[in-house]
């Protein structure tokens, strides 16, 4: 048995088998496999190196037919080396010898190679490397794309195990079938982590080398409550955490039962709980869950679960089911936040250094027009259909909310002319996730229908921490007090515009903050619908007044650390079953 630590980014608990994904671009981790598993893995590397002579064959004759015959002469290059034994050979060897995946023997089998002729002196071979690393490419992708094909037919549940996992990925698990994940990389606001939790999914991340431990068809047991992934357990391992699954589904039959009540405090104040969402169909679960209406929804997701562009009805259908599914209730949609995604950085003709510091959310929308008007089209054309917020992500300067409004304002003519019905009046508000946002809020409110503090970036931004980045995710933490005093004058200046002011940012979902949250004068808080009946549990708990001094205490404090200790302390006080069995990290 072996329990290794991540960071827990979903929640539950499944005790399930693993199933390995891996990528050809990255280094392929050393796996052992059972001596019966051998001969599966000889057939695998015959089929995948079978596939990669036919590829290259039909690539040598699509090329000579419309270059010449010069310019295919790459490929005799690549078929030689793939039909030569002294290549194939050792990589067969490997699998015996090592007992280890086809996978790892071809990978390792081109490592070697490159490391031969980057060591002769003849320039020739030196020139190759990039033809080798193409070949390993191509014959791992028929590998790895055979196997991640065979996820779909598998006859059990499944555990998947990862470096990493992109959203389109994620989208695609079918919840039949994969149960939870755990992957090498990744931070808790890491696309793939909410997209983990939008659908449900227990998922741990950033726990280092799982992928490299954990072999395929292996018992395991994933704790998204406490970011543990147990790798081949124990009976009485098993036991205990078969009994805290049969506690926790209890507990939440029990939670659920306050969807239906109303969300107030214990002195009448009410506090409004909304949805944070990528897909439209999601929102009656989160109805079901006590949700409100939707207080963000991610419309980047329409880009990253897709292989194209999205075209304007793409866009329209999607808002209209919304618009449709929320009945009436609260819906705000969030224009694309895109650019430090692998979606746009693997489209860009030279991927950013920094992204995240780069040309995103709306700046990569005021610099990609046609894209963003067509959004713009789509939103306006959906919000004739019932009510709906328009929310622009990542704001930092004036000119950039200005030129946003401008051109809603632009669409609306366009619109006009054309016929189409809108909605005139539809309330157009923004994040405030950067600082700059944050200190000039007052200014801001001033040309803004709403704001809504978006933790994640805001966090990520004040205190120069990579929210992606699981070797700093210590230092990420909304608990800091410069954090706490921004979110402060933002609520002062919604207050003194008399605008309303929400929190979509995924602290909002914690019990313990969220508590913090409303003692600072917030009375909107969106999260993730699985959430919402803990978050409803606290404010049913506690007084306006309890939220205000634990605020007052907050803000007297002078370390992230000493913050964080103090919320739960007090959270745990006042709702102990939202703790019960968490350490006091």
């Amino acid at each position: 048995m072996e329990t290794l630590k991540g960071i827990a980014v979903s929640p539950g608990i499944v005790i399930g088998r693993v199933f390995v994904l891996d990528d050809e671009r990255r280094r392929i981790p050393r796996r052992v496999v059972r001596p019966e598993q051998l001969p599966i893995e000889h057939d695998r590397l015959w089929k995948a190196l079978g596939a990669s002579i036919h590829e290259l064959n039909g690539l040598r004759e699509k090329t000579r037919a419309g270059l010449g015959e010069e310019a295919a002469k790459i490929f005799a290059f690549h078929l030689g080396m793939l039909c030569d034994p002294t290549l194939t050979r050792p990589m067969h060897e490997r699998i015996d010898a090592e007992r280890v995946t086809a996978e790892y023997a071809v990978w390792k089998g081109f490592e070697e190679l490159l490391t031969r002729f980057a060591a002769l002196p003849d320039p020739s071979f030196q020139t190759k490397v990039d033809d080798v690393r193409d070949l390993s490419a191509r014959v791992l992708r028929h590998l790895i794309g055979e196997h991640s094909s065979r996820l779909s037919q598998l006859k059990h549940q499944a555990v998947v195990v990862a470096r990493d996992l992109t959203p389109s990925q994620t989208a695609a698990f079918d919840r039949g079938q994969v149960v939870a994940f755990a992957t090498d990389l990744g931070g808790r606001t890491s696309h793939t982590a909410i997209f983990a939790r939008a659908l449900g999914i227990p998922a741990v991340v950033g726990v280092g080398h799982v992928t490299q431990t954990a072999a395929d068809d292996s018992p395991v047991i994933i704790d998204g409550d406490h970011g543990v992934v147990v790798i081949d357990p124990d009976e009485a391992t098993l036991e205990e955490y078969a009994r805290r699954i049969e506690q926790r589904a209890t507990a939440s039959l029990t939670l659920r039962e306050l969807a239906s009540l109303p969300c107030v405090t214990t002195d009448g104040t009410h506090v409004a709980l909304l949805a944070n969402i990528e897909f439209p169909e999601e929102i009656p679960t989160a109805v079901d869950c006590g949700a409100e209406g939707v207080g963000l929804y991610r419309t980047e997701y329409l880009y990253l679960t897709s292989t194209r562009e999205p075209t304007e009805e793409d866009h329209f259908a999607a808002y209209k089911k919304a618009v449709e599914l929320s009945q009436g209730r609260t819906l705000v949609i969030r224009t694309v936040d895109l650019g430090a995604d692998k979606y746009t950085q693997e489209r860009a003709e030279e991927p950013e250094r920094n992204p995240f510091l780069g040309l995103r959310s709306i700046r990569y929308c005021l610099q990609s027009l046609p894209m963003f008007k067509t959004q713009l089209r789509a939103l306006l054309r959906a919000s004739a259909l019932g009510p709906m917020r328009v929310m622009f992500p990542l704001i930092s300067n004036t000119n950039e909310l200005r030129q946003a409004k401008f051109l809603v304002n632009d669409v609306m003519e366009d619109l006009d002319e054309e016929g189409l019905p809108f909605d005139r009046s539809v309330p157009v508000g923004m994040m405030v996730e950067v600082p700059a946002a944050a200190i000039m809020a007052n200014t801001f409110a001033r040309e803004s229908a709403f704001f809504s503090i978006g933790t994640n970036d805001l966090v990520q931004y004040t205190l120069a921490v990579d929210r992606t980045n699981e070797r700093v995710a210590s230092l990420f933490n909304p608990a800091h007090p410069a954090v706490l005093q921004l979110i402060k004058e933002v609520v002062r200046a919604g207050r003194r515009n008399n605008i309303p002011v929400s929190c979509c940012g995924e602290s909002a979902g914690e019990p313990d903050y969220a508590l913090l949250l409303m003692g600072l004068g917030l009375r909107t808080l969106s999260a993730t619908a699985s959430s919402l009946p803990m978050l409803k549990r606290a404010v049913r708990s506690v007084s306006i007044q309890q939220c205000e001094r634990m605020a007052k205490r907050a803000l007297s404090l002078d370390s992230d650390a000493a913050v964080a200790a103090f919320l739960r302390d007090q959270a745990r006080k006042i709702i102990p079953e939202a703790f019960d069995g968490r350490s006091a990290e």
